[in-house]
């Protein structure tokens, strides 16, 4: 790859900018892709952005950027374009700094900015080469997420309307089910969790697969669809549900039928007992009926030290003498029956006989 070090103003970067969220971010008079397809949505906070702003009224160097060049003479950031965007959105006057816009400025001062150099690496190479560069530059700042290296190689038309659904500020994805799915839309999570839903968590092999296809329909309506099934199950909303892989629940029990009524009261009764530790596994558990979604309370120490005293070390199955760390706390009713995890409810049994007992 051949890397080159240059001096450009910013006279010359703010030059024609253009921010159109669907369509893209371009500057350099039209030459410069600020945000290819494989870069995330602007994330700077307001404080970021001001601070971008302020290095360069003070003169303060910035750290390097990386551009690189492609054949048609254009060139697209690689590096930088949080601080890009923050100086091209000051000067075409979207936000202000200490309550001055950029056009409330002394000429002398606007021109103190404009006239500003920033230092940018041009780098050529091929696409595999750029790719690889950017994985290393993007060690130290604002790492990517895995879902946003795979767009950075998976970048195609299906890979353009997927993001039109579930990667933008405010995107359908967001408006349809925030309230079920956990991180950000803009850092690639919605996008991701969809894909590894319908894929059955083989997002590369997904993608590559419909890297060139027209659009993503099929991604957008199998998505609206566990929402919809999700909606008609548990009609009654918890913030318990937010996060919960209801894709994976959706791909095996879409075709059963279940009666809400009867799932809303079975939840219920789960959200008030107290051995349920994890909450938001009663919703599993309901469709599954596997305990392990609910981790269940365990016995305390003392409870099994109480219990392994009034056995005297004998296991109550094989009638053997252990150690108490050869030995594990088991409800003698179980908890699916009723049985709490009380000093009442508990024996001892050998680890071989709790392993027999667990397996019937």
């Amino acid at each position: 790859m051949k890397i080159e070090l240059k001096e450009i103003s910013i006279k010359d970067v703010v030059n024609n900018y253009i921010n159109n969220n669907e369509e893209g971010v371009i500057g350099y008079n039209g030459k410069l892709n600020i945000r290819p397809k494989y870069q995330r949505e602007f994330v700077y906070k307001d404080a970021q952005r001001d601070s971008v702003i302020n290095t360069v009224r003070k003169n303060f160097p910035l750290n390097v950027m990386y551009w690189v060049k492609n054949e048609d003479e254009t060139y697209e950031v690689l590096d930088g374009q949080q601080r890009t965007i923050s100086v091209c959105e000051y000067v075409a006057g979207n936000f202000s700094l200490n309550y001055q816009y950029f056009h409330n400025l002394e000429d002398s001062e606007k021109d103190e900015i404009l006239n500003y150099k920033l230092m940018v690496y041009f780098c050529e190479g091929t696409p595999k080469e750029k790719l690889d560069w950017f994985e290393i530059i993007n060690i130290a700042g604002e790492k990517l997420t895995d879902q946003e290296l795979r767009n950075a190689i998976y970048t195609g038309t299906w890979l353009t309307d997927a993001k039109r659904h579930f990667s933008k500020s405010g995107c359908p994805a967001y408006g349809l089910a925030s309230d079920y799915l956990k991180g950000s839309a803009i850092r690639q999570d919605y996008l991701e969790t969809a894909i590894r839903w319908i894929s059955d968590d083989s997002i590369k092999e997904y993608m590559a697969e419909n890297q060139h296809k027209p659009n993503a329909n099929e991604l957008w309506l199998y998505f609206q669809s566990v929402i919809n099934w999700i909606k008609v199950t548990f009609p009654k909303y918890r913030k318990e549900m937010k996060g919960i892989d209801f894709g994976v629940l959706y791909n095996e029990f879409k075709d059963k039928e279940f009666d809400s009524e009867k799932l809303e009261k079975e939840i219920i009764e789960l959200m008030q007992d107290e051995d349920v530790t994890k909450k938001s596994g009663i919703y599993s558990y309901v469709l599954t009926k596997n305990e392990k979604f609910l981790n269940i309370r365990s016995f305390t120490e003392k409870q099994k030290r109480e219990t392994y005293e009034k056995q005297k070390g004998i296991c109550v199955k094989c009638e053997k003498h252990f150690e108490l760390n050869e030995m594990e706390a088991d409800h003698i009713k179980p908890w699916h029956e009723g049985g709490k995890s009380t000093s009442e409810n508990c024996q001892m049994l050998c680890k071989m006989c709790n392993r027999i007992k667990s397996g019937k």
